[in-house]
């Protein structure tokens, strides 16, 4: 089941050690077999509030995903972005091919007694 790195970022001023890191980071990825879904877009917040810039990278399970973030390579360049922007960085599983969200409706209803 395919995972995702998920990041909200709050906004920075450009600094030669993040364009390093943007430079650097594609080939600390790959070799997991992530690949960029979401990166430099700008979002509409159509709900609530959400300052920042989101990136989203995809990979194919979530062993994937944890093991490049817990790599060498990518440790090693995590500084490079740290030292310059906030935010707040997920791991999350995502849902089976055959995932249908009645179910867990069903469930949730089952488990409140209705």
């Amino acid at each position: 089941m395919s995972a995702y790195v998920i990041a909200h970022l709050q906004e920075a001023a450009p600094h030669p050690e993040i364009a390093e890191y943007i430079a650097r980071i594609t080939a600390t990825f790959e070799p997991y077999g992530g690949r960029f879904l979401v990166h430099g877009a700008r979002h509409e917040v159509v709900e609530g509030d959400w300052p920042g810039d989101v990136v989203m990278i995809g990979f194919p399970s979530l062993a994937e995903a944890r093991a490049w973030w817990d790599s060498a390579e990518y440790q090693e360049i995590a500084p490079l972005r740290s030292r310059h922007i906030e935010g707040d960085i997920i791991l999350v599983p995502g849902v089976a091919d055959d995932y249908d969200a009645r179910a867990t409706a069903e469930a949730m209803r089952e488990a409140l007694g209705r």
